[in-house]
């Protein structure tokens, strides 16, 4: 312990760019290790990326693929993973996650006789450390943000990234998981989550247009949402004072499509305000079936438009997924749209994945229907696991289940939720 808390000390005295330099240093007079690495996931979940110790960059950092590799196993399970390496030594891989955000991976090599279990937890605890003040550190320096690229982002894409939250999050009652493609250049999709001691609040919006017309679109749309939010408003009064922003600004002319969802922490009762083109769908007892919302207008189309918000109840052991026109509409090559037939597919062949690994599960299948690598319009997957408040916690009335609509799929579903996946049996 005096070792996690020398680290610790280490890392909050660190220049924000030197924090890989700074722990390299302490894991090699704590620990005796030969060399440490970290590793940060790139914007579209295809590699592994190092960062430079002294935060200046290099002409070619490493790169590891996130699929097939040790690094990505630790990754994907969220579990250390240890490599034997020649000459006794060991290459500890571990993964950087702050509260269920999965930033990448801790490489060390150390002599072997220097690795035990207690060894490996205080390892563990050092790579959650230096996630926490990766975290506080991108605030002040863009050495993080540089090596998660393998190509220049787009500045439409750039003005997206920095409203999106991240891209898991975990607690007691849930998971979340969302993915953005194209990574490095968007159409103007988005995502959002904020959670508070009550309720959790997730956001799908779909701005109209293209490239920085529709980022400045969205970008209106989220702050107003994320105003109307932190004003404390029920969530149809959120809508109502989005469309307002927006149609004060483009007085008509350009419209932004959401899909926004209140859940009460303690009872499992959700809030839903259907405006516009994105879908949420519902995983219950292995069935997949299209949650029947009531379509209202897309923000900014009219003037003081109202908002009316439906409310279900989710079980525990439930699993949504909020999903953008450019999933659902989706062409293959003669003309098939993905439709939900093809998504209940994908849905099941991620049955088992947790939710941080379930989007990028289904935009792989989206991408064999489409039947080419680069789409037409954004493609955005939210999965959300609900495993609801412990027994005994307060509870509320049942409320209403969602209602499903026409069609349905059966999916299997593990016995105790989504179990964790390694990355390389994908």
């Amino acid at each position: 312990m005096n070792g996690l808390l020398a680290a610790a000390r280490a890392l909050r005295a660190a220049a924000p760019h030197r924090l890989p330099g700074t722990l390299h240093t302490v894991l090699r007079t704590g620990y005796a290790a030969e060399a440490a690495d970290l590793l940060l996931a790139d914007y579209g979940l295809t590699a592994l990326l190092s960062v430079p110790p002294d935060g200046r960059g290099t002409p070619q950092p490493r790169s590891v693929p996130l699929h097939g590799s040790a690094p990505g196993r630790a990754f994907g399970a969220q579990e250390p993973f240890v490599e034997e390496l020649d000459g006794g030594s060991v290459l500890v891989h571990l993964p950087v996650t702050v509260r269920g955000d999965r930033l990448g991976v801790l490489s060390v090599t150390l002599p072997g006789t220097q690795l035990d279990e207690v060894r490996l937890a205080e390892l563990a605890e050092l790579a959650q450390l230096l996630g926490h003040e990766v975290v506080v550190a991108e605030r002040d320096t863009d050495v993080y943000r540089q090596a998660r690229r393998t190509d220049r982002l787009t500045l439409a894409a750039e003005m997206q990234w920095q409203l999106l939250p991240a891209r898991s999050c975990a607690a007691a009652e849930y998971a979340l998981g969302a993915q953005l493609e194209p990574a490095y250049d968007v159409f103007g999709d988005n995502f959002d989550w904020a959670a508070s001691a009550d309720r959790l609040t997730v956001c799908v919006t779909d701005g109209m247009g293209q490239g920085i017309e529709a980022s400045l679109l969205t970008g209106l749309g989220v702050n107003a949402l994320r105003n109307a939010r932190r004003a404390a408003l029920p969530v149809a009064d959120q809508a109502a004072l989005a469309d307002q922003a927006i149609h004060a600004h483009y007085r008509g002319e350009a419209h932004l499509a959401v899909l926004l969802a209140e859940i009460e922490l303690s009872t499992g009762r959700m809030r839903v305000v259907d405006a516009g083109s994105p879908h949420l769908l519902l995983v219950r007892d292995r069935t997949l079936t299209r949650i029947a919302l009531d379509a209202q207008l897309p923000l900014g189309m009219f003037e003081e438009t109202d908002y009316t918000a439906q409310e279900f109840r989710l079980l525990p052991g439930d699993r949504l997924l909020f999903v953008s026109d450019g999933v659902h509409a989706v062409a293959s090559p003669d003309g098939e749209l993905y439709g939900e037939h093809a998504l209940a597919r994908a849905v099941t062949s991620a049955a088992l994945l947790p939710a941080a690994d379930v989007p990028g599960a289904v935009l792989r299948e989206l991408t064999g229907h489409r039947g080419r690598p680069e789409p037409d319009d954004d493609a955005l997957v939210v999965c959300l696991d609900w495993f609801g408040r412990r027994p005994g916690s307060p509870s509320g009335d049942p409320g209403t289940d969602p209602s499903p609509g026409d069609g349905h799929s059966t999916v299997p579903s593990p016995s105790s939720g989504p179990q964790r996946h390694d990355a390389d049996e994908e």
